[in-house]
This record gives structure tokens, C-alpha cells and sequence, in this order.
């Protein structure tokens, strides 16, 4: 991060003290301190923060709040917080000159990052920064935030964290192995007990389609699929849009594409599987890696913590065992070993998700292979149409135009060995010299003015921090142009490969010169994915076509015509 003047700087390095000070107030409280409850927007503790930030700005007339920055909920482990997040933007441009904070603990507990914001990057920014019950004040008592005490209580906060987060992580185990529900949202067919939130009780509307769900495959017989097409006629919102939309949950889903809220077979698949239906409640399946790396993980199964007859089921387990037979029955799948020549390749080119393979017998008994839309044949034939197209219509169409692409390809080899016996390789490397040679005299000149900044500071002529200021300014410039001249090294290079004939992907052509049947090698190699249209149409991507394009800035129009119109 750059340094930069605030806009609330003094213009003259000698009034710095008389300036007012555009204030930050932030406010953290972590979800193991919160207090919220019984209609509260707000934990106590956040109003109570408020009231002694504003309680000191009031005492302080040079002290004007620009806004307030609250994180409720939120650890101090990280900086990773939505408030503290905007915080730093308005820093960076130069709203806010000063941070407020009640003590060390509410910035952070991580004692590497705490100290780091205080000890370098504040003063970076010139930023005032004041912790009020540590008694710290960046300006008015320089020392107060050099101190050995400060980096000492950043330690004691960051044990702190550490030791809130292994008693909270016995008393979650303890109210697992008690069967209490500790997860934030209950299974698609709960709600939480208003009396009670650790216990689940039963919402009717949703438990009937759970009920439906488990009578379907039991006692009709049918897929998941064919569940999936049935709740999606219906219009059923599945269990992401139910919790959001008739529950008014702030629930989000990372898998969801959208606010597609219907209905999928690995949806139905995994209520089918839920012990939660029959009483039981299964907790411990994911875990943080560690107070500090909040990654999750996930847990072996047989180190799940299950606790029976917890609260009233939806379905009897008779029922629920006779599911699971069938879901063992179900896992049948034709599996040859064997990865699908175009596994990954195809896709829908109006949903966009992949197309699925089936099998399909006709009149005369023959049977033959198919794609068809994972929208329509997994979800519902109201949600996409199905887009069908033969295997063998689709291999020959493909190798038709990979052959015609690589009779593009002889001609357009043969024009680059023309280009190269022009100056058009000539004037590429003049080209590019020409610009590092400009970008290395900039370096040249920068690194002169930087040199002459130390003399001005040492005469006086400038301020420490604007020394600070100008030398970070100047040796990023230059780390800058350095990165242009690399890349100007490795487009010569890029370049140098497409003209000459060095590129692989034109290599990766030639040697299928004489193709005439595909593998799924050949594909991968060449093809980036093939978008399917209705009416047997298809889009193939190929992976050179941004190779082509730095070709053709080189080929005259002549030749670009009869190119374009070999490929059409």
C-alpha cells in the first residue's frame, strides 16, 4: 500500500497540530461476546462502544466523526471484517485521518496483524490512531503506541482469543454429545424452538414435502430425478429459496447459481439420506482448521457426533430405512471404468451446464448414444428444452472441422514463413527495443530524483514524511516500469514463437494432419469446450483462437480474407 496525505493534512508541515481530525470510529464485537436477544438490532456491548467513542469525541473539539465502522459478530483473528474492509477504503482515499477505537482488543487478536496496522501501515497514511482505554494516541503520545506495553497486550489479546476459542470448541463438543443443535440453520423440514434454539421442532409446510419426497421413492418407485421433475412442475421452491423466501432467512447457498431455487437430484439425494427426519440429531461433519485459519474441513464420518430421538420426527423409521435400500439399489450406474470421451467438453448453450449422456434403442433394435441438456433431463422440461444431438453426429461434425482447421493452419504456416522472410521480424525487435530503451531512461531519471530526495530531507528543504512519501512513490514507479519491461521481453518472445512456427498449438495441429477418427486426447488437446444448440447445431471453442488473433495483426487483408473464408 501506497503512502498518501490525507485531505485533511495541513498544508504547512508547521500548523500539523492545529489540523482537525476527520475521525473512523470502529466498533468490533465477536459472536462469543454478543449479547443480542429479544428484538435487539444491536449486542449491548456495541451500544456501549458507541456511547464511550462518542462520549470521547465530544471531550475533543479538533475530533470529527466522518462514520462509523461496525463489525458485530465478527472475530478478531482476522482483518477479513465487511466494516473494517471499508474502513481501509476510505483510508486509501484519504476520507479519514484518524481511527478510534475503544482498546487494542476491539481492532484485532491476531498480535502479527495488530501490530502491523499500527506500526506500519497507520503511519503509512499518516493516520492518527487512539485506543482509548489503553491510553494510546499515535500523535498526541507518540510513544504510547511504540511502547513495549502495546505489542505486550497484543499478545495477551491474542491468547485471549486462543483460549476463548478452545473453551468455546468444549462447550460446542459438550451440547453435541447432549444432542442439542448448535448449527445456525435447521434442515429443510425444521425451524428452531422459539424457546428453545438448540431444539428443532417441525415446520408443517416443508415437512410435507420432505414426507411427499421419502412416499415417492418408497412407495411409487420413483428416481430422484423424477422427484426433482415433480416438485419443480409444481413450482416448489426448493430448500435455499424456502429458507429465503418464506422464511426470511439471511441464508446463502455457494452452489447456487443465481436465484435458481429449483429443484436438483443431489438436493432430493441428501434429505433422503438425513437421519434429522427420523429424531436423530448428526452434528461435526465440517470443522475450522484453527482459531486463526478459519478454513473449513471436513470430518470422517465415523468421528460424527449422532444423538437419537432428539426431537419429533416427520417420518416413521420404517420408512426411512426402506429409503435407504432403495438409495443403495439406485447407486447402479453404468460404469464401464472407462472416462467418456467428451466428459467436461459439452455444454448447453442456453442454461450452460453440461449435457448428459444417455442410451436410447430404436425400432430396429439399434442403440445408439445421445446427449441431452442436464437442465431438462435432471430438473424440469419447464426450465430448459432439451437440446438433443446424436454421438455420432456430433464426432463427425467435430473432426470435419478439425480437418478444416488444420488445412487453415498449412496456409497460414505458409504466410508466416513469408512474414518471417520480410522485416516484419525486423520491425517487431525495433519496436520493442525502442520502448525499453524509453522505459530504462525513466528508471535512470526516477532513481536521480530519488538520490536527490535524501539531500533535500537532510537540508531541511522537506519534511520526514514527505521524504517517506516521495521515496515510496519513486520505488514504486520503478518497480512498475521494471514489470513493463519484463513484459515487453516476454511479448517479444510470445511473438517471436507465433511468427516463426514455434508455437505448440500450431505443432498440436500439424501432427493430426492426416486424422480421421477422434480419441478423447486428440479433443482435450485442441478443444476448449463445445457449446450444443438446438436443431443439431454446435459451437466449437478451439484453445487457439487467441493465438489466431495475434497472428492475424501480422497477415494483410488479402490474406485474412481467404482465410476467413476457409473457416467461415
Amino acid at each position: 500500500m501506497a503512502g498518501r496525505k490525507s485531505k485533511y493534512s495541513s498544508e504547512n508541515s508547521n500548523n500539523y497540530k492545529a489540523k482537525i481530525w476527520a475521525v473512523a470510529q470502529y466498533i468490533r464485537l465477536s459472536q462469543e461476546d454478543n449479547d443480542t436477544g429479544d428484538g435487539k438490532l444491536e449486542s449491548n456491548s456495541i451500544t456501549s462502544q458507541k456511547a464511550l467513542l462518542n462520549e470521547f469525541i465530544e471531550e475533543h473539539d479538533d475530533l470529527i466523526v466522518y462514520d462509523t465502522y461496525v463489525d458485530d459478530g465478527y472475530t478478531g483473528t482476522d482483518f477479513n471484517r465487511p466494516g473494517f474492509q471499508r474502513l481501509l477504503e476510505d483510508m486509501r482515499k484519504g476520507n479519514i485521518n484518524c481511527v478510534l477505537v475503544k482498546d487494542l482488543s476491539r481492532l484485532g487478536r491476531n498480535y502479527i496483524e495488530v501490530g502491523n496496522y499500527i506500526e506500519q501501515i497507520f503511519p503509512l497514511f499518516n493516520i492518527r490512531f487512539i485506543a482509548i482505554n489503553d491510553s494510546v494516541d499515535s500523535f498526541k503520545n507518540p510513544m504510547s503506541s511504540n511502547t513495549i506495553l502495546v505489542p505486550f497486550k497484543n499478545l495477551i489479546n491474542d491468547e485471549y482469543a486462543r483460549d476463548t476459542s478452545i473453551k468455546i470448541k468444549s462447550a460446542l463438543k459438550a451440547k453435541k454429545k447432549k444432542g442439542e443443535f448448535i448449527g445456525a440453520f435447521p434442515s429443510y423440514g425444521y425451524v428452531k424452538d422459539e424457546k428453545d434454539k438448540h431444539k428443532l421442532v417441525i415446520d408443517e409446510e416443508s415437512a410435507e414435502i420432505v414426507r411427499k419426497i421419502f412416499e415417492w421413492k418408497v412407495n411409487e418407485g420413483l428416481g430422484n430425478l423424477s422427484i426433482c421433475y415433480r416438485l419443480n412442475d409444481m413450482g416448489v421452491l426448493n430448500p435455499t429459496g424456502y429458507k429465503k423466501k418464506k422464511l426470511n432467512q439471511n441464508y446463502n447457498n455457494s452452489k447456487m447459481k443465481k436465484e435458481d431455487y429449483s429443484w436438483c437430484p443431489s438436493t432430493v439425494r441428501n434429505i433422503l439420506k438425513n437421519d434429522v427426519y427420523i429424531g436423530n440429531v448428526t452434528q461435526g461433519k465440517r470443522k475450522v482448521k484453527s482459531y486463526k485459519i478459519h478454513k473449513v474441513e471436513h470430518v470422517p464420518e465415523d468421528e460424527w457426533v449422532t444423538v437419537e430421538n432428539m426431537h419429533e420426527p416427520i417420518i416413521d423409521k420404517e420408512l426411512f430405512d426402506k429409503a435407504q435400500g432403495l438409495r443403495q439399489v439406485d447407486t447402479r450406474v453404468q460404469n464401464t471404468g472407462a472416462l467418456s470421451m467428451w466428459a467436461g467438453i459439452l455444454k448447453c448453450a442456453d442454461c450452460g451446464r453440461a449435457m448428459h449422456k444417455k442410451y436410447c434403442k430404436n425400432t430396429s433394435g439399434t442403440v445408439y448414444e445421445y446427449y441431452i441438456c442436464g437442465t431438462y433431463r435432471k430438473k424440469s422440461n419447464k426450465l430448459c428444452t432439451k437440446h438433443t444431438l446424436k454421438v455420432e453426429d456430433l464426432e463427425n461434425s467435430v473432426l470435419e472441422a478439425i480437418k478444416l482447421h488444420i488445412e487453415l493452419f498449412i496456409d497460414t504456416e505458409n504466410i508466416l514463413e513469408q512474414i518471417n522472410k520480410s522485416k516484419t521480424k525486423q520491425l517487431v525487435n525495433e519496436n520493442i527495443s525502442n520502448i525499453k530503451q524509453a522505459k530504462k531512461k525513466e528508471i535512470e531519471k526516477i532513481s536521480n530524483l530519488k538520490r536527490c530526495l535524501y539531500e533535500d530531507w537532510k537540508n531541511e528543504d522537506i519534511t520526514r514524511e514527505e521524504y517517506l512519501e516521495y521515496k515510496q512513490k519513486y520505488e514504486q514507479d520503478i518497480e512498475k516500469i521494471k514489470e513493463i519491461i519484463e513484459n515487453l521481453d516476454k511479448q517479444k518472445e510470445r511473438q517471436e514463437g507465433i511468427i516463426y512456427g514455434n508455437s505448440q498449438w500450431l505443432e498440436n495441429f500439424k501432427k493430426y494432419k492426416n486424422i480421421n477418427k477422434l480419441d478423447r486426447d486428440i479433443i482435450t488437446e485442441l478443444i476448449d469446450y463445445i457449446e450444443v444448440y438446438e436443431k443439431k447445431k454446435i459451437k466449437i471453442h478451439f484453445k487457439f483462437m487467441n493465438e489466431l488473433d495475434r497472428i492475424l495483426q501480422y497477415i494483410d487483408n488479402e490474406n485474412k480474407t481467404s482465410i476467413f473464408e476457409k473457416i467461415g
